[in-house]
């Protein structure tokens, strides 16, 4: 681990933010999932949300693995499930959906808490996730075609709420608690420890300001 790679990935960590989110209800395309992913650690994301009854989750995971190492995915069975856990943390839900009631999404404060509800690809946001939403947004369209691949609406949502943040300076201090922080932070510089840590149920080392290992860990495992 250089030191330099060190530092950009500690940088990377100390803008996590965590009161911005989205949650896929059942995005079944590996490679519309994989590009959600990627939007979202691009503007600072840590922890993204899914609703899968089937096993495409985990074929997501296998195909995703550059983007999902960066970004946490937490599952849940059904959309109740997963409303009530995203409320439980103080997000507001927006649907993206072009509904009757649907607001332009550049018209939402972004700087509040928030998780985006995405649809699946073909049918969009089910009937049943739409009722349990606080509000839908829309990408205004001037052109013939209706609506955005799931994964390009996720990126021009998310980056409008990256520009928000920003300039209300969301992304000069960290968010993250410190104990996440560092777990995070080895588990990023030094996966294969992190690995053996978690397999022999050990604790993680410490880690110097430069990114060193402190002890003689290395040469115990």
């Amino acid at each position: 681990m250089s030191p330099e790679r060190f530092v950009r990935l500690r940088a990377a960590l100390r803008r996590r933010q965590t009161t911005l989110t989205v949650l896929m209800e059942n995005v079944h395309k590996s490679h519309n999932y994989s590009a959600v992913l990627r939007t979202c650690d691009a503007v600072g994301i840590q922890d993204a949300h899914a609703i899968s009854t089937s096993l495409l989750v985990e074929t997501h995971r296998l195909t995703s693995a550059s983007a999902a190492k960066w970004v946490d995915v937490t599952v849940h069975n059904d959309i109740d499930a997963a409303c009530a856990a995203l409320r439980g943390q103080g997000l507001r839900i927006l649907a993206a959906h072009l509904a009757p009631d649907a607001i332009d999404f550049r018209a939402v404060d972004y700087t509040a808490p928030v998780a985006i509800l995405l649809g699946a690809e073909k049918d969009g946001v089910t009937p049943l996730a739409r009722s349990l939403a606080d509000g839908c947004i829309a990408v205004p369209m001037e052109g013939l075609v209706s609506s955005l691949n799931v994964s390009v609406a996720c990126a021009v949502i998310l980056f409008e709420a990256q520009r928000q943040r920003r300039a209300a300076g969301l992304y000069d201090h960290q968010h993250l608690p410190p104990e996440r922080f560092a777990r995070l932070l080895i588990e990023w510089a030094y996966p294969d420890i992190a690995s053996y840590c978690r397999k022999h149920r050990l604790p993680y080392p410490p880690l110097t300001d430069d990114g060193d290992i402190v002890g003689d860990f290395r040469r115990t495992t």
